[in-house]
């Protein structure tokens, strides 16, 4: 039970373990300026040698806890002494409710359990211990040579990185020197993690690790920096697609941009606006407040930019063109039925009259409402991953921890 509330909560705690401890190993934490105590503690553990573990805990997230850092280490060294290790060797990480303390003591005497039931046969445990609001659990494959990656991820709210509400370990057993392999991670984690959004805040938590056993030579660091994006986008999009209340995802292809920088902060300027989040939602073409969305942007960004060769297509539907809109009825039509059939799931009338619950556990497709904005400006591009706003996700963010 978390100090802070008289209300019983029930926490996993989730090992990773490798066989060794390895030098292949790194990580990416959040960019928010009140990172959490786990995240202070990790980034501290990049300088280490080597690292043997990851112990994740979901429903606390310990961020400026008081004893936040002391309460991480403690349960790193307990681990640590349960598996043979020093609590250096051991990476720290917590997610959920962002003020409360960790109930260190339990947690601690849950440990012995926890080392006891580690089991080599699948890593699908591990990604259902680490959820919190998501709806299933995410996992990823890609083999590369004789080796292989698998991912596993959280996050369906506070997502917006860099990073996001989100914890993903990567593992390997492809043998990529560790400076080779942190670099190949902050390359990916920009170009998957970096370009997805939920409802545009930040967390304070956010992890990215990759771990190594080293068991495979790397024949080629371009087919294994591929093989990990593959994972980590097919992962960026899970979370987006399990996202808090998300019915619809939206795929936000900018191209002709001057640089990437540009084509990402109009991408995530469409997915981030509440207008056009809210219309997406209800299946209403208001293209309106896609134009809104990235005139806004560039306006504040880019004052003076010539958008008269801006290209909009929605679905693969010319809907402006030369700074001027393509509509009609048959347009408002197919861009209606295109919105329909991304949507994951139509909203259930609630039972108490307040609380919207998604009537899913899984997404039933993959689809996404295709958005496509050719700006004719140069040779850049980038693809943002984005989602609507919902009734369940007001419900999900009003009664988080009530």
């Amino acid at each position: 039970m978390p100090a802070e509330v008289d209300k019983p909560a029930k926490m996993n705690l989730t090992l990773i373990v490798l066989d060794e401890p390895t030098p292949a190993f790194g990580a990416v934490f959040t960019t928010n300026a009140f990172p959490g105590a786990p995240v202070l503690v990790g980034r501290e553990r990049l300088r280490e040698p080597t690292l043997g573990a990851v112990v994740v805990n979901n429903k606390v997230s310990n961020v400026c806890a008081p004893g936040g850092v002391e309460a991480s280490e403690r349960l790193c060294a307990e681990v640590a002494r349960g598996l043979g290790l020093s609590a250096t060797q051991v990476l720290p990480s917590s997610t959920g409710v962002i003020g409360w303390r960790l109930p260190v003591d339990a947690m601690v005497g849950a440990v012995p359990a926890a080392v006891a039931s580690l089991d080599p046969r699948s890593v699908l445990p591990a990604a259902e211990g680490i959820m919190t609001t998501d709806l299933y659990p995410k996992v990823r494959r890609a083999s590369v040579g004789q080796g292989s990656i698998v991912g596993i991820a959280k996050g369906a709210g506070m997502l917006e990185p860099n990073l996001a509400t989100m914890l993903v370990y990567l593992l390997t057993d492809v043998d990529v020197p560790r400076d080779a392999l942190r670099a190949s991670l902050r390359s990916v984690a920009a170009k998957t993690f970096g370009c997805i959004s939920v409802d545009s805040d930040t967390s304070t938590s956010d992890t990215v690790a990759i771990l190594s056993s080293r068991q495979v030579p790397c024949l080629s660091l371009e087919q294994f920096e591929s093989a990990l994006k593959r994972v980590c986008a097919d992962l960026a999009e899970d979370l987006v697609r399990n996202g808090e209340g998300v019915h619809h995802v939206m795929r936000v292809r900018v191209h002709g941009a001057p640089d990437e920088a540009m084509a990402r902060g109009i991408g995530k300027s469409v997915v981030n606006s509440p207008l056009f989040q809210c219309a997406v939602n209800g299946n209403d073409p208001n293209v309106g407040r896609l134009v809104m969305a990235i005139g806004k942007y560039v306006g504040a960004h880019h004052p003076g930019m010539d958008l008269s060769r801006c290209t909009l297509r929605m679905g693969g539907r010319v809907i402006l063109q030369q700074g001027t809109f393509r509509l009609d009825h048959e347009t408002e039509r197919t861009l209606v039925a295109h919105m329909k059939e991304a949507e994951l799931y139509a909203s259930v009338a609630p039972a108490d009259g307040l609380t919207f619950q998604p009537p899913v556990k899984w997404p039933p497709h993959e689809r996404a409402v295709e958005i496509d904005v050719d700006l004719g400006l140069g040779p850049a591009a980038c693809t943002v991953l984005g989602s609507d706003r919902s009734h369940e996700y007001i419900s999900e963010n009003a009664d988080y921890r009530s």
